[in-house]
């Protein structure tokens, strides 16, 4: 206890860091993957093929990859490198932001597949114009479809913070790390799971209640 007690402190401030990116992460992403969805289903296809292009990109290359191509090679690019240069967290945030605004987005497609036709025809015969139908009628059964993958994403963030170390971002893992390193003592890495698994399982009540919510509402 005595040495738990010595290096909570270190894997504490490194949890905030951690807490820090994952919030920031979840509030840019998933709007920003909510207006991605709509996108792709635009009608105007090199938008479409764009966005689909980005997508693509974000799913297919390893998220360490995007966050060292971010904070090391962005600042690279001849012209507006000197513009992109970023501290550890704002690189760390940015391409989170961006990784996983795709695979929201992909969640939000589903969501709107499983909405059925008929509803959409039932809008237009009550005169609904297309903003009051997204809102009143599709988005609200989009997001019970969404919310369980959604929140399967919002639990695989809060571990993927941990490559943040690639970039020497001071966040949980990196701050268990060093503790190893400091003191060649590996118990720290057994400390820095529990603090994983007790931050997961507040997201996880979190969105539990919000799934018992919708659920609600449903009935």
């Amino acid at each position: 206890m005595a040495y738990f007690a010595r290096v909570l402190p270190l894997l504490l401030q490194g949890t905030k860091m951690t807490l820090t990116l994952w919030a920031w992460t979840l509030v840019l992403s998933l709007p920003l993957g909510f207006l991605v969805s709509l996108a792709v289903r635009s009608r105007v296809w090199p938008l479409r093929w764009l966005i689909e292009g980005y997508i693509y990109i974000m799913r297919g290359t390893p998220l360490m990859l995007q966050l060292m191509f971010v904070y090391y090679g962005l600042p690279f690019i001849p012209g507006i490198g000197p513009y992109m240069t970023f501290s550890r967290l704002v690189a760390a945030i940015f391409a989170f932001s961006l990784n996983y605004a795709a695979y929201f987005a992909e969640i939000f497609r589903g969501g709107f597949l499983a909405v059925p036709k008929g509803q959409y025809e039932a809008c237009q015969v009550l005169s609904l114009n297309r903003f009051q139908t997204m809102t009143r009628v599709v988005v609200p059964q989009m997001i019970r479809v969404a919310l369980p993958s959604i929140t399967n994403e919002t639990i695989t963030l809060v571990k993927d913070t941990a490559l943040a170390y690639v970039i020497a971002l001071a966040e949980l893992m990196h701050g268990a790390k060093a503790t190893v390193s400091r003191d060649s003592n590996p118990i720290a890495y057994i400390y820095a799971g529990m603090i994983y698994l007790v931050i997961i399982f507040f997201v996880t009540l979190i969105f539990k209640k919000l799934e018992s919510h919708y659920h609600i509402q449903e009935k």
